[in-house]
């Protein structure tokens, strides 16, 4: 979720740096060590999966429900921790925030919602069978 915040909203859209409360080159630094920290963890997780794939272990729907759920607690954090207490940025500036805040973090709630939803699917699919999970 932060490489999708990162690119759409603070590349393509121009809304806002990572770090706002500075200057602009202050916020492009921001912008440059959050995008390079949200590729190197992009990059590991599909590390993991590869792995998980390996060793036959790989659930389709605990892993889009676990990236639906770590992306929407990401975005509800973002929204309301980093966007509101601690106002490093905000969605956008010089309009009206509570369209933004509302719909940034109702589809946050969604993602989370959706996300406990196919976990729970998926646990509840796989109790009944024995997994085997290759150790070595």
């Amino acid at each position: 979720m932060a490489f999708i915040d990162e690119t759409v909203f603070h590349q393509i859209l121009h809304w806002h740096k990572f770090y706002d409360r500075s200057s602009t080159a202050a916020g492009l630094v921001s912008d440059g060590l959050f995008h390079a920290f949200s590729w190197f963890a992009t990059v590991g997780g599909l590390y993991l999966v590869a792995d998980l794939r390996r060793k036959k272990a790989f659930w389709h729907r605990m892993f889009w429900g676990g990236k639906l759920l770590g992306g929407g607690a990401f975005q509800l954090y973002d929204g309301t921790i980093q966007h509101k207490l601690m106002r490093i940025h905000q969605i956008r500036y010089e309009v009206d925030i509570v369209p933004y805040d509302i719909i940034w973090n109702g589809l946050a709630i969604v993602m989370i919602a959706f996300g406990l939803i196919l976990i729970r699917s998926a646990k509840k699919d796989l109790s009944g069978r024995k997994v085997i999970v290759n150790a070595s």
